[in-house]
């Protein structure tokens, strides 16, 4: 009698616990400013994700000349200035070679399509290269 007992308190124990469970709501009520912070949130990331760990911005350079030649580099330099003021030159060193670049663009077919203009007055070795580049973000994206 006592395991008759035991067996059927244990029943109503494990029904009571389903039926209570099974009637049980959870309602869920979200601040609306949760929803801004999540969208700036994501806009960081997508900032960060385009940055390098020096707080640079990743992109790319038009390469348009690489010489052992001081003298080549800073004509080359001057040339690129005159034909193109909209877009900023660069002299680099890397040993034994000075190489000039041109241009800050965020997306790779912003370069290709800058290029293009460019071989029109220098036809040979102009190539697209991963750098750090100057840029601002819009001010939209800043606050």
């Amino acid at each position: 009698m006592k395991t008759g007992m035991f067996l059927l308190l244990i029943g109503l124990l494990v029904f009571s616990s389903v039926f209570a469970c099974s009637s049980d709501t959870v309602i869920i009520v979200k601040d609306a400013r949760l929803d801004i912070l999540v969208a700036k949130q994501n806009q960081i990331n997508k900032r960060t994700a385009m940055m390098t760990s020096a707080g640079l911005y990743k992109g790319y350079r038009l390469q348009v000349i690489s010489t052992a030649k001081r003298d080549d580099a800073n004509k080359m330099k001057t040339d690129l200035m005159n034909r193109f003021p909209d877009q900023k030159s660069y002299t680099l060193f890397q040993s034994p070679n000075f190489k000039v670049r041109i241009g800050n663009f965020l997306k790779k077919e912003d370069a290709e399509k800058y290029r293009n203009q460019i071989s029109k007055f220098f036809p040979k070795g102009i190539y697209i290269v991963e750098d750090t580049i100057e840029y601002t973000p819009p001010e939209e994206e800043q606050e």
